[in-house]
């Protein structure tokens, strides 16, 4: 990968985008493809979408879309003595939070804190430990009273994450917070720079989204969709690779990372769509992973097959260790291998596509 997609991806990464206050990420991604000439729109909750136009106005236009937010914390209460509690943003893995720094995101700026973690001499261990709840969790910011925190700029309501940066990891590898699903905006961003700087034109328009609020629903994702209103879509998210000690294959399936992406088969995912990846991939000699989904996907494509007539979609998805935690890991070959797939699909559509099923 070249060092200046690497540079963007880990200033992406670095920059906070807790879900329902993702603006600073979005201007980030945003500026990236302006640089390059692309249109960015958005909208009022900061959903937003890049645009290369297709050389044929027959042909369905595509959506690419990943989700823009990571999950993080809250100011949930402010003791007298100056320690915050915190609730959770998204799925955010309390268990391992003691002794981590956050970073808090406040009226005059950042703030730093600890999340206290009582020494193991003065714990009372006798009958085994049990990790803790999320409300008794706290956090010191340096403060000696309420009017102390509220002096910093913070009040209830403000957002925290973890302040772990990414970092390349091995020989062609990154670990760090935020890959869920930062990594899939760099994704398509990349894709629709590919499309926009090649010497032939898609025939389909391709919108790629990057959408708000993933994490606690997929409000974005579906509210872009309204909008929007593509002819088919490509959810872009992260799976979990089960490739690590102590995963059950049978329950969890066998993912692996550096294995390639991984494709969906099953509840919203269009037999046609993923018809027509595994064809892209074949003819491009990329290895594919499969999944299975019985009742949902979990992600955004649960929120965009089923607006309005409905959205023929699928999921790709690239394989993420230790998700939900602050060294979640991505290959970078499985990353080009995902932008190569979702290349080639762009460039597949035709003007006589239709992906129905038929009866």
């Amino acid at each position: 990968m070249e060092s200046e997609a690497i540079d963007f991806l880990l200033d992406l990464l670095h920059t906070p985008s807790p879900t329902g206050f993702e603006a600073s990420g979005q201007r980030r991604w945003a500026a990236y493809l302006r640089d390059r000439g692309i249109a960015v729109d958005s909208d009022a909750y900061g959903n937003a979408w890049g645009t290369v136009e297709g050389s044929d106005p027959e042909a369905p236009v595509l959506l690419l879309e990943a989700h823009a937010d990571e999950i993080g914390y809250m100011v949930r209460h402010i003791t007298d003595d100056g320690f915050l509690r915190v609730d959770r943003i998204g799925g955010s893995d309390w268990i391992n939070a003691r002794g981590r720094r956050l970073v808090f995101h406040g009226d005059k700026g950042e703030v730093t804190g600890v999340v206290g973690n009582t020494a193991i001499h003065l714990r009372d261990r006798k009958d085994g430990e049990k990790g803790p709840e999320i409300h008794e969790l706290y956090v010191d910011v340096g403060a000696s009273t309420a009017d102390d925190v509220r002096a910093l700029g913070l009040r209830v309501g403000h957002p925290a994450v973890y302040a772990d940066g990414a970092e390349r990891f091995g020989e062609n590898r990154i670990v760090g917070r935020a890959l869920d699903n930062r990594i899939g905006g760099f994704i398509i961003a990349r894709v629709l720079t590919e499309l926009r700087g090649g010497t032939k034109k898609p025939e389909g328009g391709v919108l790629a989204l990057n959408a708000v609020q993933e994490e606690i629903g997929g409000h974005g994702a579906r509210m872009a969709a309204h909008r929007l209103r593509p002819d088919v879509c490509v959810v872009l998210d992260v799976t979990h690779a089960t490739d690590t000690p102590g995963i059950d294959h049978a329950r969890h399936g066998n993912v692996k990372l550096g294995g390639g992406p991984s494709l969906t088969h099953g509840t919203v995912n269009h037999p046609g769509v993923v018809r027509r990846l595994l064809d892209c991939a074949a003819e491009a000699g990329i290895p594919i992973q499969h999944e299975a989904s019985s009742r949902s996907t979990m992600t955004d494509a649960d929120s965009i097959f089923n607006v309005g007539t409905g959205i023929p979609t699928a999921l790709v998805s690239l394989p993420l260790r230790y998700m939900h935690s602050v060294v979640e890991m991505a290959d970078f070959q499985d990353v080009e291998q995902v932008v190569a797939l979702l290349t080639a699909f762009a460039r597949s559509i035709r003007a006589g596509d239709r992906f129905t099923v038929e009866i």
